[in-house]
């Protein structure tokens, strides 16, 4: 029971975490198309991804009920993709990012906000050609030698009924018609007059939207209603009704037919005429269309009409982008076979795009490669890496005019490189120059100098070394100051640090606020602040993380990776190395005509320890029978001076070894701290011992208590750490072992946890125990003194200590008569919760000595206690808990904190 229990739990957590990465993975917009999209669309998408739709529509809403999915609701209109007749079923998505980002009907966003009832506007100025009918309403106004103002409508004769004239015709008449036929009928029968003739109120007129509209049905509108109006009143067009070829019947006639596309592409109106009543607008099934998607301005599925070829596609998509690659479209097509196929256009050619374009068409306009052509990219510490200009004849000193405004103060100018294709393959080559010596303009070296060929790239590095932490391209490197600043930026918003960012760069969060503010300031905050951070004092901290992307190992990663690959069989790897007394050990790409001193300058130099008297070349050959190593021993003074004996030059894999000087060490000092007659720091030679310390120091005042000397070491309390951390492991898998038995543990999981924590949080002390007056008697066994170190000679101390489980911790005189006992009854005796058995005493000197219970109770312990020690009542852990962890971790603890009290107390 208990087995199928554990496994179902296994299974409903892989289950949980397997939608919980598909969420995390999808965006809020993409969630939201995810959620317009019909349910056929949706479960298809659910099927793909090998997933359950409802619950996948659970995570996304964050719900724990069961999601309930409907149809789309009926809105006057929708911008998502529907299925279209003719379409491909499958479409290829470049990347996952477009899989809730479908092509869409062109067009149909203009009635994604119409309104569910549609009026439209009368206060218009009226058409001269506008046809009167009955139910128009005129306003005449006459003045002159009569003033009045009539409102007449036309009467179902088609006569309107002028007040002393009478009745006259005018149905059938055009406005502009109208108005002058008016005045002149008037203007006979009443003389000294004027008349203003207007219409006060339009006709209503009942018309039908019929075939694939999205609401189809007959629409009661204003007069002055033209087919587009009818088409906004019934919603739009369908997803299947088409746009290019609506039809306007009159008594059963075609009298227009309206393309959409010329409105909407090209603004003309033209043939968007004025609908009479009875009229009908019929909108029909598209019969054929085409998707394009990829480098044009307009991505979308488009309708076509007979004729269309690759000219009207690319001119109603927008026209390509800058970065299209035209050359090479890809058209899927159905062939007769209905199979889909693959067709390559070269929409550069005029002859090519002329071809006619097929029903079902996917077109995939293919994005540039992003190459450069004869450009010089810059990489590393200078203050504008990117890509540059190539020209005839330009060389580095052009590129790069003064090391003051171009290059970084943090760059290394005794090391750069040149990174070069040699052929087509495009394998590479490695030019070595020094970048002080070729911005030299008092003595120009045209050695250093080097003339740039296309494609050249530059790396210029950083003094400073980092550890790649990941695996990146060349290109991808150079990267300007701005780039820089954004992500870094970036990784502050994504670690909660943005406040700490911007007090770094000298702004604030608040006063850039968006990405484009930001952006205009990058440049300048980014350089600002490397210049500040390579101009700051010795003390000042430099930032190694920013200062890193310039330094070798990441410049040179992807270099030597390409040369690795470049190696075979008669073309030997491009790479050599040095190890030992130089700045930047390691490998490095072996230059073209590169010697020794050049790999001195790759590496940074030789330290101050170095022994430039003799080093170590050690280099392969090739024999008849095998490949064998020999040693070549180089003078690297001479080799500096540019010796030709001696600075010798490297081929592939040599390895050059610079050794230490002997007997060579640092300055390490220890320090001498209380009773001596001259404490302080001291420098000491290698081999130096404790004795020879102290009486460097004057030895030992009247006053030192030297049983009671403390000495302490850097290596003995990293490795006290060390154990600390390692205890503490192996006691959390004790207790989570024991904690699933079925006794159980009395101890509290959250208790013991911290109980941990705190074992791995105490400060170890780092003491080595040594009895000082021996060591100072005799010279055997003394201890050779380490940099770091610290001897405490404390003044003479004449009392006992006693600590722990005892009533009273409190310090006694000495006396030699009293015994442990007689101590810790002074003390107030022991706590109930004592360990009476284990009672023990830390000496002066740091050693520990148990009293033996019958020592104790015989009298005996008096040969135990001298002056400065201290008697320790140590907890019965097993009293509390019987969990081995509470004794062992309590015992570590309390011993650790007995242990400092001592010291203190010494």
């Amino acid at each position: 029971m208990i087995y199928f229990i554990r496994q179902l739990t296994s299974l409903l957590v892989v289950f949980t975490l397997s939608f919980s990465a598909i969420a995390a993975q999808i965006s809020p917009q993409q969630i939201e198309q995810f959620k317009n999209l019909p349910k056929s669309q949706q479960q298809s998408l659910a099927q793909s991804m090998g997933v359950d739709l409802n619950a996948v529509m659970g995570q996304i809403s964050g719900s724990n009920q069961q999601a309930q999915l409907s149809s789309t609701p009926v809105v006057p209109r929708s911008t998502v993709e529907n299925k279209m007749v003719g379409q491909a079923e499958v479409i290829e998505f470049e990347s996952d990012t477009e899989l809730f980002k479908p092509l869409t009907r062109f067009g149909m966003e203009v009635f994604a906000n119409a309104p569910s009832t549609f009026t439209p506007t009368m206060d218009i100025a009226i058409p001269e050609h506008y046809i009167l009918g009955v139910g128009d309403q005129l306003s005449i106004q006459m003045y002159g030698k009569e003033n009045a103002e009539y409102i007449l409508p036309i009467t179902r004769e088609g006569n309107i009924l002028i007040p002393n004239i009478g009745p006259v015709k005018i149905v059938g008449l055009a406005f502009g018609e109208m108005k002058k036929f008016l005045a002149e009928r008037i203007q006979q029968r009443i003389l000294g007059v004027n008349v203003v003739v207007s219409l006060a109120e339009l006709r209503s007129m009942r018309i039908f939207v019929l075939g694939d509209a999205y609401k189809p049905g007959p629409y009661t509108l204003s007069s002055l209603s033209s087919v587009t109006h009818a088409i906004f009143a019934a919603g739009g067009v369908s997803d299947i009704g088409s746009l290019r070829n609506i039809e306007v019947k009159r008594a059963g006639k075609i009298v227009q037919t309206v393309d959409l596309y010329d409105l909407l592409i090209n603004g003309d109106s033209s043939s968007d005429i004025l609908l009479q009543s009875g009229d009908v607008v019929f909108i029909p099934t598209q019969s054929k269309n085409v998707s394009i998607r990829g480098e044009v301005r307009r991505p979308a599925i488009y309708e076509l009409k007979a004729g269309d070829n690759f000219n009207q596609i690319i001119e109603m998509a927008g026209g390509l982008l800058p970065s299209a690659y035209p050359q090479s479209t890809m058209v899927e097509r159905y062939n007769q076979d209905s199979l889909l196929s693959i067709i390559n256009i070269d929409l550069t050619d005029s002859k090519a795009r002329k071809q006619l374009l097929k029903s079902g068409d996917y077109i995939r306009v293919l994005k540039s490669s992003g190459m450069y052509e004869q450009s010089i990219t810059v990489i590393g510490a200078v203050t504008r890496p990117g890509k540059y200009q190539w020209q005839q004849g330009l060389k580095i000193a052009d590129l790069l005019p003064s090391l003051d405004s171009h290059i970084l103060p943090s760059a290394d100018l005794s090391y750069g490189l040149i990174v070069r294709q040699k052929d087509q393959a495009r394998n590479i080559e490695i030019l070595q120059f020094n970048l002080a010596k070729a911005l030299n303009k008092s003595t120009p070296n045209p050695v250093d100098n080097l003339a740039l060929l296309p494609n050249d790239k530059l790396l210029i590095f950083a003094n400073v070394t980092k550890q790649l932490d990941k695996k990146i391209s060349l290109d991808q490197l150079a990267f300007t100051q701005e780039q820089l600043f954004a992500k870094e930026r970036q990784q502050a918003k994504t670690s909660h640090k943005e406040k700490l960012f911007w007090d770094k760069y000298g702004g604030s969060s608040s006063q850039y606020a968006t990405d484009t503010d930001a952006t205009e300031e990058a440049g300048r905050l980014a350089n600002q602040s490397l210049v500040q951070m390579t101009n700051s004092s010795v003390d000042q901290e430099v930032d190694i993380r920013a200062m890193g992307l310039f330094s070798r190992p990441r410049l040179l990663a992807p270099v030597l990776t390409k040369l690795r690959q470049q190696g075979a069989s008669g073309q030997p790897i491009q790479l050599i190395e040095v190890d030992g007394q130089v700045k930047f050990p390691g490998v490095y790409p072996l230059a073209k005509n590169a010697k020794v001193s050049d790999l001195l300058a790759a590496a940074g130099g030789v330290n101050e320890s170095a022994y430039l008297a003799r080093a170590e070349v050690t280099r392969n050959t090739l024999t008849a029978a095998g490949a064998t190593k020999i040693s070549l021993d180089v003078d690297l003074g001479l080799a500096l001076k540019g010796d030709e004996v001696f600075d010798i030059a490297l081929q592939s894999k040599d390895r050059l070894n610079v050794h230490k000087i002997p007997a060579w060490s640092e300055n390490h000092v220890v320090e001498l701290r209380g009773e001596f007659v001259f404490p302080g720091k001291y420098t000491i030679r290698r081999g130096e011992t404790i004795a020879d310390l102290v009486s460097k120091a004057g030895g030992l005042t009247q006053y030192a208590h030297p049983d009671a000397s403390v000495f302490t070491r850097i290596k003995l309390k990293e490795l006290e750490k060390q154990n600390l951390v390692k205890l503490a492991g192996d006691l959390r898998i004790e207790m989570a072992s024991k904690s699933l038995t079925e006794q159980g543990t009395s101890a509290s999981y959250d208790d013991a946890q911290k109980l941990l924590a705190d074992i791995t949080n105490l400060d170890p002390v780092g003491r080595l125990v040594i009895n000082l007056p021996s060591l100072m008697a005799s010279n055997n066994n003394d201890v050779l003194l380490e940099g770091g170190d610290v001897l405490y000679v404390p003044t003479k101390n004449n009392s006992i200590n006693v600590i722990g489980q005892v009533q009273v911790g409190s310090s006694h005189l000495y006396d030699n008569a009293m015994t442990t006992e007689d101590y810790i009854e002074q003390s107030g005796g022991i706590k109930k919760r004592a360990d009476a058995d284990r009672i023990y005493v830390i000496s002066a000197s740091g050693s520990i000595k148990m009293v033996e219970e019958s020592n104790w109770f015989s009298g005996a312990a008096d040969a135990l206690l001298k002056p400065g020690d201290t008697i320790v009542v140590p907890l019965d852990s097993e009293y509390m808990n019987e969990l081995t962890l509470w004794s062992t971790a309590t015992q570590i603890i309390y011993n650790s904190a007995v242990a400092v009290a001592a010291i203190n107390g010494i």
